[in-house]
Parts: structure tokens; sequence; C-alpha cells
């Protein structure tokens, strides 16, 4: 996909997102990358969580007019019980590497074109169930782990995407069981970007 150039506008709304997701030095797993801000999808998540995990879950959705927004009294109300917060943060615009799912899942799911013939809805559905099903753990690992390093890359350029996506040998890391869970991010680097947004007028909301 054709990267667009970036205002400065644009640019301090990606670090502003990174900069939401970075805590303690790392971008966790934990910011759950799902194109759903649907109720029925706050169940799922609170009976698959790891009960030694923080409760404190950010949902990441793109910027589609059907999606609600978090202030929204309903979504607030049932996302706010059982110990658990959810929050809802808007993915920057033209910035498909901060989709997990443009990174990996949906590559899976083009293959199926030429891999799979689906004649009708159900049968493209079940298609991309089944694609689903067959991720395994060790490549969602791996695609998580770029997704991180891009943002790691986009905080070096101020929230600009003119950047290639890093490569740090996955698969040799994960052959000498050295692969990582997460990536850290240099405080030095958190701070640059803090006091970028803070010379700009920004912050973090």
């Amino acid at each position: 996909m054709k990267k667009l150039s970036f205002t400065d506008s644009q640019k301090n709304q990606a670090l502003e997102f990174l900069l939401q997701c970075s805590r303690n030095g790392k971008i966790p797993k934990d910011k759950m990358t799902e194109a759903a801000a649907k109720f029925q999808v706050l169940p799922a998540i609170k009976a698959k969580w790891p009960p030694e995990a923080s409760k404190v879950i950010y949902i990441q959705q793109d910027n589609a007019k059907p999606h609600i927004k978090d202030s929204d009294i309903i979504f607030r109300e049932a996302s706010s019980s059982d110990g658990f917060v959810f929050t809802l943060i808007q993915q920057p615009p033209n910035s498909p590497d901060l989709n997990v799912n443009d990174l990996g899942w949906f590559r899976s799911i083009q293959s199926l074109q030429t891999e799979t013939e689906t004649n009708t809805v159900d049968e493209l559905v079940n298609a991309v169930v089944t694609s689903f099903e067959n991720l395994c753990p060790a490549k969602l690992n791996k695609i998580f782990l770029t997704l991180q390093s891009c943002m790691i890359e986009i905080m070096k350029v101020k929230g600009h995407n003119g950047y290639k996506i890093p490569h740090i040998g996955k698969d040799a890391l994960f052959r000498q069981e050295i692969l990582p869970l997460n990536l850290e991010v240099p405080s030095e680097l958190v701070r640059q970007s803090l006091t970028h947004l803070m010379e700009a007028g920004g912050g973090i909301r």
C-alpha cells in the first residue's frame, strides 16, 4: 500500500497514539487490535484474558464511521465491570502499519482467493474463520513484534510514515528460542517524542 505524505497534525496524531500505547518502556500486546468496539466482544475478551495480566485493556479500532467512540455512555458502562477497564483508541489515519491485521492476518485472508474457491457468502465466511483458526501463536507473535518495531520507527521519525519496516531476524531468534514477547522502547525516545509534542502545542490526551 502506497503511503501518503503526512501533515504536521497527522504526525502529531501518530506520536500521541504511540505514546498512549507505550507504557512502562514497553509496547505490550494488551493493545488488542480488534476492528470491534461492539459489546459482544467484551465478554469474549474477558473469558480468554489471562488472570495474571493487567485488566486495563485498549481496543484499537480504525476510523470507520460505524465505530463508536470511547465516550459512548453505554459502552463506558459495559466496559467497566469485573475489574476490567476497556478503552477505545483510534488508529491514526493513513497508517496501515499500525494495524496488526494489515501486517499479518489480512495477507493470509487474501491468499484464500487463490487457495480456496468460494461461491457463496457462507463459504467465504467459513474460509476466513478457517484462516484465523489456522494461524499459530508463533506466527502471531512475529506479527505483533513487527507491529511494535513499526511503532518504534514511527517514534524515531516524529510521527511521520517515511520509514522502512525493520527486520530483526525473527525466524533466527525463534529457532534459538530467544524470540522476545515485547520490544523495549528506549526511555530517551519516549522523552524526545513527548518533548516534540509539547513544542508542537500538543500532548497526550
